[in-house]
């Protein structure tokens, strides 16, 4: 026996029968279920409510997902529980139901491998053979947090490392399961160490950084990553140094460090198996600094450094804390998967310094993704929904909004075919940012091939020469690209979308002070304007006739999701009525006076976030810097039938989903570089009461009374008179590609030489400018763009505008920044209105 005995949510699958049929069909992007049987669960976007799993911790993600002995087992973790946790080892069965390890001993686990010699799944602390028999390391044999699991390097047909994310390192027999340390965890107590060391004579590793997340092993040593740094800086601030890469020969006293960055996993082509042949095949390691993604390869005993462009800063937090775990996954394509800063990329599992060809974009995707696999023909994503700890994740503009009654999260159940269509592919990064050079100095590699947009931003203080070099087949073979002359404080860009190749570099000639060189690369979003009729029923903005109401998850001992209905009675006086959404999503009236009040006053919606005047949106943030973003619907200039709507939540871990005049964004955290490194996601103009995460899903509020009852992603209560919207987050792409209309100034006074506030740019693909003034003479009004999000502002272009003209300007399809502002060399009241299509 297994032991898995005791079920979860019993009152929702007890009476599943055993042979479900599903029928999956595609709407746009993203996968719906559709149940056959009667007795089928109910699934909403391949989230399946009564498979949500909790803990009553301040997170509950998903470590691991793994197909094994015709089940698939899931482990959870909380954030902070080296000694163990109420997070469990879970059993899901091909019907469905989900059924707990009784004999779980929880924790931060995030490990897993399959070890061939022994035929065993190692997943986080747990030994499954090829029965589904379990067996455990329990805390007290091998205390820590665990990150990563790999190959012996001396005995690999019986034992595995594994390590924690403080750097503990073990050696495991498995099959006596006695535990060896050969570097202790230096976390002491539950909660973070923030660098305390044992002080009882154990070895320690003692690397810099921390909050280990990589293991892997090949070519004759160890691999370990970490992806955070404990200096108080580093809660700050994304670009402080962080991370760690490091390796170890399995004998020495010391470790050697490959490079101080930020990296999390370390895979070769042999996957969650490890490598086939580990004294040759190649090993790879995915991390980040400020400035890109970084890739590593270990080749012939060699480290080589190649860097790629985030779509997201949603990650780029230096303590660590906001990545999960990306992977470098086999699920069963020609191409290996990676995921990393929002993104889905394919990954040739023959990279290696003479074939890195290959790599590409995928898609961009908003889940926080723990971990995925292939499972009876269906891709699963193991997620990180719904933390009741925002962590450092707080701001102003959600006010005092209470935080979920429970931490939870859920599987997100898709086919592969998800991977290609999700967000347009959009990407960002730099080789040098501000940086000294040396005369004959090459960049670091940067992927070239397969976006369709890419343009090069160089900028510097001193006059030098630069060469871009391109390798077009990927065999590092290097040919002349381009030749650039900068003249100091003039900056150039070039659009390098008909430059084929894998890879480009950049080479100094010349010693060269504060030297640029940043990428901004895009593809087509194919995305039409309207809907997907998914989202048919949700309030309209000009809707009058509206149901409305602010949710929340409520407690541990309930699991459900509240909502508070705001109706208007004929003498104007306010009539609230409470419903609860079980797991059944089963949608009802509750006599609960006291939940609705808390409700009303722990979820209220804060107004006054953002301010509309006749040129855009402006919002400013905590640190009172302003902001402007586009317009949606023109209903939005005016009070909508529910009154104040949310503008900010997070809905998956650890990064928001902000809601301004008709467009979702994605927002980072403000210690991940918050509001100016913020992207468009869609535009969907319609009037969302409010917004949250409940079991995996997305849900909204803000329904039209009249709306047609064929949508089944609307959820309507038992009296008719409440309803709610519920999906996954990533079927926002097919609200429709981000648009709108808007600028800095519109008929406004402006003093010759003072700079508007930054309009924001990233993330539209097809954009138009007008400028216009009322003076009686040419104005010259100068653009600038920032080109990394980080305030380094360069100038675009200066327009000469006549006098009682409208000067327009198609902005090039491959030109891309992240705001754009602008200035006037004359006092007068101008306008700059720009279109985003």
């Amino acid at each position: 026996m297994n032991n898995l005995t005791r079920l979860i949510d019993t009152t929702t699958v007890a009476n599943i029968v055993l042979a479900i049929a599903l029928v999956y069909s595609v709407a746009g992007n993203t996968t719906r279920c559709v149940a056959e049987e009667p007795e089928s669960p109910a699934c909403f976007s391949g989230i399946y409510p009564h498979l949500a799993y909790f803990n009553p911790h301040g997170e509950c993600g998903t470590g691991a997902v793994v197909p094994w002995a015709g089940k698939l087992w899931v482990i959870t973790y909380g954030p902070h529980y080296p000694e163990g946790s109420q997070d469990k080892l879970y059993e899901i069965t091909s019907d469905l139901s989900i059924s707990e390890f009784e004999d779980s001993v929880g924790g931060t686990p995030a490990n897993r491998m399959i070890h061939r010699p022994t035929n065993q799944l190692l997943i986080g602390p747990y030994v499954i053979n090829e029965e589904g028999n379990v067996r455990v390391i329990t805390p007290e044999m091998m205390r820590g947090r665990l990150t990563g699991t790999a190959a012996h390097l001396f005995e690999p047909e019986r034992k595995v490392y594994y390590a924690t994310m403080e750097e503990g390192i073990y050696a495991v027999d498995l099959e006596t399961l006695e535990v060896t340390e050969h570097f202790a965890d230096y976390q002491q107590q539950t909660g973070h160490s923030h660098g305390n060391r044992p002080v009882d004579g154990r070895a320690i590793a003692n690397l810099p950084g921390y909050h280990g997340k990589g293991l892997f092993s090949g070519q004759g040593r160890l691999i370990y990553a970490n992806n955070g740094d404990a200096a108080p800086e580093a809660k700050r601030r994304p670009d402080v140094p962080s991370g760690c890469l490091a390796e170890w020969d399995g004998e020495s006293e010391q470790w050697k460090v490959i490079l101080r960055n930020q990296f999390t996993d370390i895979r070769g082509p042999g996957g969650i198996y490890g490598n086939d042949n580990p004294e040759t095949d190649p090993v790879w390691a995915i991390g980040w600094d400020h400035k890109s993604l970084l890739l590593l390869l270990l080749d012939d005993g060699q480290w080589y450094t190649y860097r790629l462009p985030k779509a997201s800063h949603c990650y780029d937090g230096a303590h660590g804390w906001n990545t999960e775990w990306p992977r470098i996954h086999d699920i069963g394509e020609e191409d290996m998967v990676m995921n990393m800063h929002g993104m889905f990329w394919r990954f040739p599992r023959t990279f290696s310094r003479q074939d890195s060809a290959g790599i590409g974009p995928r898609s961009t995707y908003l889940k926080v993704i723990g971990d995925y696999c292939v499972w009876n023909d269906r891709l699963v994503f193991g997620c990180d929904d719904t933390a009741k700890n925002e962590f450092l994740n707080t701001r102003r503009a959600k006010g005092e909004l209470v935080s979920p009654g429970i931490s939870h999260s859920n599987l997100w159940f898709t086919d592969r075919g998800i991977l290609d269509e999700l967000g347009p592919p959009l990407g960002r990064g730099s080789v040098w940012l501000n940086e000294s050079v040396g005369a004959g100095e090459a960049s670091d590699p940067f992927l070239l091939s397969e976006f369709d947009h890419k343009t090069l931003f160089l900028t510097c203080s001193t006059n030098i020469s630069l060469d871009l070099e391109v390798d077009f087949e990927g065999n590092n073979e290097w040919e002349l690209s381009h030749e650039v002359t900068l003249v100091a404080g003039t900056p150039q860009w070039i659009d390098l979308s008909s430059t084929d190749g894998e890879w480009i570099r950049v080479r100094s000639r010349d010693v060269g002070e504060n030297v640029t060189a940043q990428f901004q690369y895009s593809s087509n979003d194919e995305r039409m304007v309207n809907a997907d009729s998914m989202f048919d029923g949700i309030a309209g903005a000009g809707s009058t006739d509206v149901n409305g109401g602010i949710v929340r998850v409520r407690g541990a001992d309930l699991r459900t999701l509240a909502l508070v209905t705001t109706n208007h009675s004929g003498d104007s006086s306010t009539v609230h009525t409470f419903y609860e959404l079980d797991a059944e999503m089963n949608l009802s009236q509750v006599d609960d006076a006291a939940g609705l009040q808390w409700s009303l006053e722990q979820s209220a919606i804060p107004e006054d976030i953002l301010e509309a005047d006749s040129a855009s949106v402006i919002y400013v943030d905590d640190d009172g810097n302003r902001w402007r973003l586009p317009k949606g619907a023109a209903a939005f200039d005016e009070d909508g039938a529910m009154g104040p709507c949310r503008v900010d939540r997070e809905v998956v871990t650890e990064r928001d989903l902000f809601n301004a005049h008709g467009t979702f964004y994605e927002l980072p955290a403000r210690n991940a570089g918050g509001f100016p490194k913020i992207r468009p996601i869609c535009t969907h103009n319609r009037r969302i009461k409010d917004y949250c995460s409940y079991r995996g899903m997305l849900i909204i509020s803000g329904i039209e009374n009249g709306a047609s009852a064929d949508n089944p992603h609307i959820i309507r209560s038992d009296d008719g008179q409440a309803a709610l919207w519920a999906g996954v987050v990533d079927d926002l792409w097919k609200f429709g590609k981000p648009v709108g209309t808007g600028g800095p100034w519109q008929d406004s006074g402006v003093s010759a030489g003072e700079a508007s506030d930054p309009y924001l740019m990233t993330g539209y693909d097809q954009k138009s400018l007008e400028l216009s003034h009322t003076s009686d003479s040419t104005v010259s009004i100068t653009a600038e763009v920032d080109i990394s999000g980080s305030g380094d502002w360069v100038e675009y272009q200066t327009f000469e505008v006549p006098a009682g003209e409208v000067t327009s300007h198609e902005f090039p399809a491959a030109f891309n920044a992240y705001w754009i502002r602008f200035s006037t060399d004359a006092d007068t009241t101008a306008s700059a209105i720009l279109t985003y299509r």
